[in-house]
């Protein structure tokens, strides 16, 4: 059985779109941290959904798309963390 994790960095950069997005748009707000959040859990049943990077290897290193966000997560075994996330358009 899969698990997921959320790195501080991710938690992190889940608030930062958040506060992003508040000032101009609560519900879109609220709504993008929700799928934001619910993404993840589909990797818990093809946890190899996502487009893996080579630039990480050897460990495996993943970026799955979600609407306008990017979404990078790495398999260790038996668990999924989620590294980071951002808007496409960021320079990243």
């Amino acid at each position: 059985m899969m698990e997921l994790k959320w790195t501080a960095k991710a938690v992190s950069d889940l608030a930062r779109l958040h506060a992003f997005l508040a000032p101009v748009n609560r519900k879109v707000a609220a709504r993008t941290v929700q799928s934001l959040t619910a993404a993840p859990v589909r990797l818990l049943e093809h946890p190899r959904l996502g487009e893996k990077l080579e630039e990480f290897d050897p460990r495996e290193v993943r970026r799955l798309l979600v609407g306008q966000y990017e979404l990078r997560y790495e398999l260790q075994g038996s668990t999924i963390f989620v590294l980071r996330l951002w808007h496409t358009r960021e320079d990243r």
